[in-house]
């Protein structure tokens, strides 16, 4: 977790987990302005504007989008929903283990499975 969402603190994270000459979607925010400045092409949607996915190349497929991220946090929400309010400190062994269990997309016996294996290696 980052103490802010500035870009000299999300550049760091960026730059060791995302190579560079990588093209990025995001939305509109500010702090992602200087993508390109830093080495990755970088595409946006605007929120604001009412756009949600674009298609570019006019092929009737949306190529410009982060639905995807969306929905992984709309499934985190609703995961975490039942517990009631988590602490700061024990968020991180939440998310943890939420991106364990969606890795793995599996449910029921095949999850427990997945989950020794992945404690065993």
């Amino acid at each position: 977790m980052l103490a802010n969402v500035q870009q000299r603190t999300i550049r760091p994270v960026i730059e060791a987990t995302i190579a560079r000459s990588t093209l990025v979607y995001t939305d509109e925010y500010n702090a992602y302005a200087r993508l390109e400045a830093w080495g990755y092409r970088h595409k946006t949607v605007c929120h604001a504007r009412g756009e949600y996915a674009r298609d570019e190349d006019g092929d009737g497929f949306c190529e410009v989008h982060v639905n995807t991220l969306e929905g992984f946090w709309s499934l985190l929400r609703s995961w975490l929903r039942p517990h009631r309010g988590i602490s700061q400190e024990k968020l991180p062994a939440y998310l943890g283990f939420f991106q364990t269990v969606h890795n793995a997309r599996r449910r029921g016996k095949s999850l427990l499975g997945a989950l020794v294996a992945g404690l065993v290696a």
